[in-house]
């Protein structure tokens, strides 16, 4: 019996009960997908970290070989795809922690200097200033009926008084049709 692809089980299985997946699957999978399963919780957590810095990480904590800890890399990789990339919001997020960790500090340290720049700072890069933007009630917009017409007055169109009749008469369609055009403002006298 072959063992099943560790890639397709920390896909299915990374964050079940380690009761349950002892009841799954072997011991020596069971103990590479809780390895795993740490290492992509230190991932989330830190999504600067180079690829030397995960390896590192893990050959402290498990005292692993580095053939082994790249491969660890390769399949948290496979997990996590976009890992290198962090986002806006954590960012954010963290700019956020790092002024209010400043502001602790100075507070702690009775620096109003220090605590003033920190607050300004939260303040502008969180723009509180501001009114936060109302969505748009699009629920409330009401449907305007379209419907279809050959009609040209309904654009502002109007019709030169007695076209059709001029139409009509073969011997004067050159004059209804200079007349369209003088109304229509393209032809001159």
């Amino acid at each position: 019996m072959s063992l099943p692809n560790i890639v397709e089980i920390a896909k299915a299985d990374l964050y079940t009960y380690k009761e349950e997946l002892a009841e799954k699957y072997a011991q020596s999978q069971v103990e590479h997908l809780l390895r795993l399963r740490d290492m992509v919780t230190w991932s989330i957590a830190n999504p600067d970290a180079k690829d030397r810095q995960f390896v590192d990480e893990e050959r402290t904590r498990y005292v692993l070989s580095l053939v082994t800890a790249y491969a660890d890399l390769k399949i948290v990789k496979a997990i996590l795809p976009n890992m290198g990339e962090a986002s806006r919001d954590f960012h954010r997020w963290r700019y956020n922690e790092t002024i209010l960790e400043t502001y602790q500090m100075a507070k702690k340290r009775k620096d109003t200097k220090t605590m003033e720049k920190a607050a300004t700072s939260y303040a502008k890069f969180n723009r509180i200033d501001i009114e936060d933007e109302q969505s748009v009630p699009y629920h409330m917009i009401v449907v305007q009926p379209f419907f279809p017409t050959t009609d040209p007055r309904v654009v502002g169109i109007t019709y030169a008084k007695n076209f059709p009749n001029f139409y009509s008469l073969p011997e004067d369609w050159y004059l209804a049709r200079w007349l369209l055009l003088f109304y229509a403002g393209v032809a001159q006298v």
